[in-house]
């Protein structure tokens, strides 16, 4: 752990702290910290900014109720800009978004984006949609029991790969079976990131358990 002072803040005693989802990693925003600032966020826990328009301390959510929860604050190599991990409370951008970078200025063709939040869009998209042909289509139509039967199935295919220790194959049965495990999320409105509070949860548990038994 450094000391705010060890910060180098800029000549208007200002430093960039970049914002991003604890869970999805997504970068949420971009904006400034002064050393008085960046105490408040530290003693209350949630995020609080200079803002160079209004010229003035600014609390996220103080207005909007989309306060940002902090997790960790860190800085570079240089001392001379932040990053800080939130768990957030509702969209974080002025305009209702998720996020304020949504606006592509370049995107490789060559090096596709993939996440599991990606994928989840992609299948709420399916269940809305329902474009012909599609084989999420089919499941969503074919309701939760299909669904189930499938997670059923593509279970024991995982297990019958990895007792053959067929590494290849047990990865692509486990990947079949996260994407079914995928399709009852979006059937039953379960985000990636409850399934990751809920991990979160347990980590704290088996920190905990782990510790007990170093006594």
């Amino acid at each position: 752990m450094i000391e705010i002072d060890k910060l180098k803040f800029d000549k208007n005693g200002l430093i960039p702290a970049v914002i991003t989802d604890f869970y999805s990693k997504k970068v949420l925003t971009v904006a400034y910290m002064n050393a008085e600032s960046l105490q408040i966020s530290i003693s209350e826990g949630r995020t609080c900014f200079w803002s160079r328009s209004r010229n003035c301390l600014w609390r996220k959510g103080e207005t909007s109720g989309n306060y940002q929860q902090i997790v960790s604050i860190i800085a570079d190599c240089d001392y001379d800009a932040l990053t800080v991990e939130v768990v957030k409370n509702g969209p974080a951008c002025h305009t209702g978004t998720d996020s304020c970078f949504n606006n592509y200025v370049y995107k490789s063709e060559n090096l596709p984006e993939f996440s599991f939040d990606c994928l989840y869009e992609l299948l709420q998209a399916r269940k809305t949609e329902k474009p012909q042909g599609s084989y999420t289509t089919y499941l969503f139509e074919q309701g939760i029991d299909k669904i189930l039967k499938k997670i059923g199935e593509e279970s024991t295919e995982v297990i019958v790969a990895a007792k053959g220790a067929e590494k290849a194959e047990t990865i692509y049965e486990i990947a079949d079976l996260a994407y079914h495990v995928m399709v009852l999320m979006a059937e039953m409105q379960i985000e990636p990131k409850d399934i990751l509070q809920e991990l979160s949860k347990r980590h704290i548990i088996d920190y905990k358990v782990k510790q007990q038994k170093m006594r």
